[in-house]
């Protein structure tokens, strides 16, 4: 039985689709205003394996991403540029064209980490129509409010409004961090439609009943969960940032305007840290890009695996030497695997407890541990293959590219090692360095041991 961790419930709770065999799963996507840091690809890959934990189940799952292209303010006041524009003003070209340029790049990073594609990829840009009418329902029940600014919800006559982060009023003015707008009810109250500057023409902006502007960041989500799998749907998944403000929020304004849960599960991924257990994040300028990694001769896999080692719910402390750590691996196992016979009947022992693992709330690092059990067990290697291929469904490393494809290495690559290896013994240092870039320029590197030398296909 599947058990998952409901943030709305603060316990494990087994799950149980809406509709038998079928699941309903909304994740936050990217605002498409800049490339995605290791720390937001964490969420992403976490999300990824719920969809395969699931799948591996025998559930079908229907699964939506939105795009977030218009409406993310800087300030979670609901004060502040655009991302968009903001991204736009940087780099001197359209938001229209700062959208397409991030959206393709968060696409191949995805792809780069194997990680299954969405169903569905909406535009909060594509579905500003939806967006309004959700807000008209909020403002005919009296739930939202015209300021100089924009239209706000009105979060004063919800008397559960937090509930998702356990928060009340209270809690939330002594956290304030932010200067009070002196127009709203409230300073957590927040935008459904924000209006143009006066005197000023945005580059993203449509006409509404209240005027020319912008939605709110927040309604987009409403909105889209909505058309495409209805309300209330199963699993809306996103980063334990987005829990406070835009997750309560959305239940916040979905629910007053329904009259039923958003979602009936709420999951959250824990952040990268670095550092001094600082969270990554774009406005703090410490984060790193899946390319980054990729140019320093890392398999994007090999970011992948560091992330299973840790289960979703601890935050992940980030360095390189970790990473190594996480390619080593990776390597050791394509290794194996190369050299495993066709694959047959399984190993159902082991089978049993990656599947228990697996299904206690995602517990992957003990689902990474039954799998090393597997391949350093006494069954034949036709058996460790047919289970490792269906591990690797919900693991997601690529073991079917590699798996009885011994890897061929060029003559030209040993002839070139052979020479480094009679440099190294020359105590030609520089004529060694030399042949190892050739090496490596050929797509592979040299791993020196006491006795010889290991050549390995470089990843990337």
């Amino acid at each position: 039985m599947l058990s998952i961790y409901n943030t709305l419930a603060r316990k494990k709770e087994p799950f149980h689709p809406l509709i038998k065999g079928h699941v309903s799963l909304y994740t936050c996507g990217p605002t498409v205003y800049n490339f995605a840091h290791i720390g937001n690809l964490r969420t992403y890959v976490f999300e990824d394996i719920l969809k395969r934990v699931l799948q591996y189940n025998e559930l079908k799952v229907k699964h939506v991403m939105n795009i977030t292209d218009v409406g993310h303010l800087t300030s979670d006041a609901d004060e502040g540029e655009d991302k968009m524009e903001k991204g736009a003003a940087r780099e001197g070209k359209t938001a229209w064209n700062i959208a397409k340029f991030y959206t393709a790049a968060f696409k191949k990073d995805l792809k780069l980490l194997n990680i299954l594609p969405a169903d569905k990829m909406p535009r909060a840009t594509d579905h500003i129509k939806e967006q309004i009418a959700l807000i008209k329902i909020l403002e005919k029940k009296s739930f939202a409010y015209r300021t100089s600014d924009g239209i706000y919800f009105d979060t004063g006559k919800l008397t559960d409004y937090g509930k998702l982060a356990a928060q009340n009023f209270e809690d939330k003015k002594a956290g304030a961090r932010v200067e009070v707008n002196k127009e709203k009810h409230a300073p957590w109250d927040f935008a459904l439609w924000k209006f143009s500057p006066k005197g000023a023409k945005r580059q993203m902006e449509w006409k509404s009943p209240w005027g020319v502007g912008f939605p709110g960041w927040h309604i987009e989500c409403s909105a889209m969960s909505r058309a495409y799998l209805g309300q209330p749907f199963d699993i809306h998944c996103g980063g334990i940032d987005h829990i406070a403000i835009h997750h309560t929020n959305e239940i916040a304004q979905s629910e007053v305007a329904y009259d039923t849960p958003l979602a009936r599960v709420w999951m959250h991924g824990e952040f990268v840290v670095i550092g001094e257990q600082e969270k990554m994040a774009k406005s703090a300028g410490n984060f790193l890009t899946l390319n980054a990694l990729v140019k320093k001769s890392f398999s994007p896999l090999a970011y992948r695996y560091l992330l299973l080692g840790t289960h979703y719910r601890s935050p992940l402390a980030f360095s390189f030497e970790a990473l190594q750590g996480a390619q080593n691996a990776l390597d050791a196992i394509y290794d194996d695997v190369r050299g495993f016979e066709k694959p047959r009947i399984g190993c159902a022992e082991f089978e049993e407890k990656f599947k228990t693992a697996v299904n206690d709330d995602l517990n992957i690092p003990k689902a990474l541990s039954v799998m090393w059990n597997l391949m350093k067990s006494a069954y034949p290697s036709h058996a460790k293959a047919q289970s490792l291929l269906k591990f690797d469904t919900v693991l997601g490393l690529g073991l079917a590219r590699v798996l009885g494809h011994p890897l061929r290495i060029p003559a030209r690559v040993h002839a070139l090692a052979q020479a480094r290896e009679k440099a190294r013994a020359a105590r030609d240092w520089a004529g060694s360095d030399s042949l190892r870039i050739q090496i490596k320029k050929m797509g592979y590197h040299i791993e020196d041991a006491p006795k010889g030398y290991k050549i390995k296909k470089t990843h990337s």
